[in-house]
């Protein structure tokens, strides 16, 4: 199957769901106000919350149809309101607007894609927890992605229930990847031990211990909660790690756990 009918294939699995789980019929709709949301997914005030204790999200993506479906999919959740949808070219300017807790970030769009906008979304003051989307499972992007500050990696068909208890996770600092993108960073742990093992060496025994916590795609307060601690007291040891590593976010500190080979594995769908 061609590179088009593969993406065909994607969006209808997608679609599928959605209405096999009645969610494109209106439902989503009648929750919002009349106006309410930003960018291509309708128009109204940026930034709008019905509730500030519910996650916002930002999907990002170049096919109206996929940004119609997982807004229908969130939008029907509890606990999660969709701020705005985007695509590319103007993603930067909408999540700075609507300050969202999560984005969904396609990586492949044809004009601006989803790896030249993410440095522009972690750099912001409030920088929201990105999942990278993908139509493939094993996407060559994933390991970039990560690297360049992404919280997650999810597959554009994910089932519904599993996509909003992933944005859940993300929105509580977890990390989230699909099998496949999983798999994909253990293939390439062996070229990176050596050097991680080294990193590693500088820990103490409680930094190493957290060090794998993250390894697993644990937030602070589940990071506190395995080892007795206050998450604030957890959140001190994340930082000092992340120093001592010379790493700058929590999902490359992770990555350096998985190499290491200190984790049991990721957090996330499947």
């Amino acid at each position: 199957m061609d590179a088009s009918g593969r993406r065909r294939g994607v969006l209808g699995a997608v679609l599928g769901g959605v209405l096999l789980a009645g969610l494109c019929t209106g439902q989503a709709s009648q929750r919002r106000p009349t106006g309410w949301g930003v960018g291509p997914g309708g128009p109204g005030p940026a930034g709008a919350r019905d509730d500030p204790g519910v996650v916002g999200v930002v999907v990002v993506d170049d096919e109206a149809l996929v940004r119609s479906c997982l807004r229908a999919v969130l939008d029907a959740a509890e606990g999660v309101e969709v701020l705005a949808c985007a695509t590319g070219v103007d993603a930067a300017g909408v999540v700075a607007a609507s300050r969202p807790e999560v984005v969904l970030l396609d990586v492949r769009m044809p004009v601006v894609d989803g790896l030249a906008v993410l440095p522009q979304l972690v750099a912001l003051p409030q920088p929201p927890a990105v999942a990278m989307l993908t139509s493939f499972d094993a996407d060559e992007h994933v390991q970039e992605a990560l690297a360049r500050g992404a919280a997650g990696f999810l597959l554009k068909d994910t089932p519904p229930e599993q996509l909003v208890a992933s944005v859940l996770a993300l929105a509580a600092g977890a990390v989230v990847l699909s099998p496949g993108a999983a798999g994909a960073l253990l293939v390439r742990r062996g070229a990176g031990s050596a050097g991680a093992q080294a990193q590693v060496a500088s820990l103490t025994v409680r930094e190493r211990e957290v060090l794998a916590l993250l390894g697993q795609g644990l937030s602070n307060a589940e990071v506190g909660r395995r080892l007795g601690m206050r998450s604030s007291t957890a959140k001190d040891h994340v930082s000092a790690v992340l120093g001592k590593l010379g790493v700058t976010s929590r999902v490359q500190a992770a990555l350096v756990a998985r190499q290491a080979g200190l984790d049991d594995g990721w957090s996330g769908v499947g």
